[in-house]
C-alpha cells in the first residue's frame, strides 16, 4: 500500500469514530445546552466491554450487545443521577459535572478491568479489501458502513418519527416544547440514551482497530468535540465532517510528520477553528 493511501484510509477509520463522538456531543448540546465530555468514556466503555466479551469467549452479537446495554445503561444513569438532579444550576455547572461524570467512569473502569489493553478480533477475520494496486482491512469498511448507517438512523429518527420531532422542538426552544407538552427532562434523558448508544457503536467498531483500555476515553472525547466544533455544534452533519477532517489532519501528521505532534496540530486546528470561526466551518454565523 502506498504511504498516501494508507494514511487516508487510517484517518478516515479513525475518523468515522471522531465523527460518531461528535455527533453524540453536538445532539446533547442541542437537546440540553451543555458539552458532554464523558461522551469519550463512553466510547471507551462500549470498546471495553466488547473486547471483555470476545475475550470471555462471547459470540459476536452477545459481546455487541454487551457492549451496548452497558453503555447505555451508564448514559442513562449519568443523566437521571447526574444532569437531572442539578439542572437548575446552569450550563457551566453541569459542563464541569460531565467532566466530573468523565474522571469517575475512567476511575471506575480502572479498578473494574485494570490498565491493560484487551483485544477483540477483527468483524470479519483476517480478509482485506483490494483498491486498485493496494489492499486494506475489511474492519475499515465496516467503519464506514456502520458510521454511515448510525448517522443515517439518526436522521430517520429525527426527521421521520414523533419521538425526533419532539427533540428537534426542545432543541429549537425548550420553553415553547414544554408549553407543547413535550417533556425537556424526558428529551434531554433521549438524547443521552441516543448519545451513549452512538458512542458505544463507535466503541466496537474501533476495538479491532485499536486494543482499547480504560484510559483512552480523554482523548477520544476531545477528538469528538474538536469535530464537533469544527462541523458546528448545531450540526450533527457537520460534527461527520469535522470527524473526517480530524482523523485526515491526525494521519497526515503522523506520516509526514511525527506522531508527536498530532495531537497538538489538531487542538491548534480547534483553536484556530474557536478563534476564527466559533459558529463551526459549516455554519453561518446567523444560524
Amino acid at each position: 500500500m502506498s504511504p498516501l493511501v494508507d494514511f487516508t484510509v487510517a484517518g478516515l477509520a479513525a475518523g468515522t469514530t471522531y465523527a460518531l463522538v461528535g455527533v453524540g456531543i453536538a445532539l446533547v448540546h442541542q437537546v440540553t445546552g451543555i458539552i458532554n465530555f464523558a461522551q469519550g468514556e463512553f466510547v471507551m466503555l462500549g470498546a471495553l466491554l466488547y473486547a471483555l466479551g470476545c475475550e470471555g469467549g462471547l459470540p459476536v452479537s452477545l459481546a455487541i450487545s454487551l457492549a451496548v446495554t452497558g453503555t447505555v445503561a451508564a448514559g442513562v444513569a449519568m443523566q437521571v443521577l447526574i444532569i437531572a438532579p442539578a439542572r437548575a444550576a446552569g450550563p457551566d455547572r453541569l459542563i464541569m459535572l460531565t467532566i466530573g461524570a468523565s474522571i469517575l467512569v475512567q476511575g471506575l473502569c480502572l479498578t473494574a478491568f485494570g490498565a491493560d489493553q484487551h483485544f477483540a478480533p477483527p468483524f470479519s477475520g483476517e480478509s482485506r479489501v483490494q483498491f486498485l494496486t493496494t489492499s486494506f482491512s475489511t474492519q475499515y469498511v465496516w467503519c464506514a458502513v456502520l458510521t454511515a448507517g448510525a448517522v443515517a438512523g439518526l436522521w430517520l429518527l429525527l426527521n421521520r418519527t414523533s419521538w425526533g420531532r419532539m427533540l428537534r422542538a426542545t432543541a429549537m426552544d425548550r420553553d415553547t416544547a414544554r408549553l407543547m407538552g413535550v417533556s425537556p427532562q424526558a428529551m434531554s434523558l433521549l438524547a443521552f440514551l441516543l448519545a451513549a448508544a452512538l458512542a458505544a457503536a463507535a466503541g466496537i467498531v474501533l476495538a479491532p482497530l485499536q486494543p482499547p483500555d480504560a484510559t483512552i476515553g480523554v482523548a477520544l472525547g476531545l477528538k469528538g468535540f474538536t469535530a464537533a466544533v469544527i462541523g458546528g455544534l448545531g450540526s450533527l452533519f457537520g460534527a461527520v465532517v469535522g470527524g473526517l477532517v480530524v482523523g485526515l489532519v491526525e494521519a497526515g501528521v503522523t506520516g509526514y510528520l511525527s506522531s508527536g505532534y498530532r495531537d497538538v496540530i489538531v487542538f491548534a486546528v480547534l483553536l484556530l477553528t474557536l478563534m476564527l470561526r466559533p459558529h463551526g466551518l459549516l455554519r453561518r454565523s446567523g444560524s
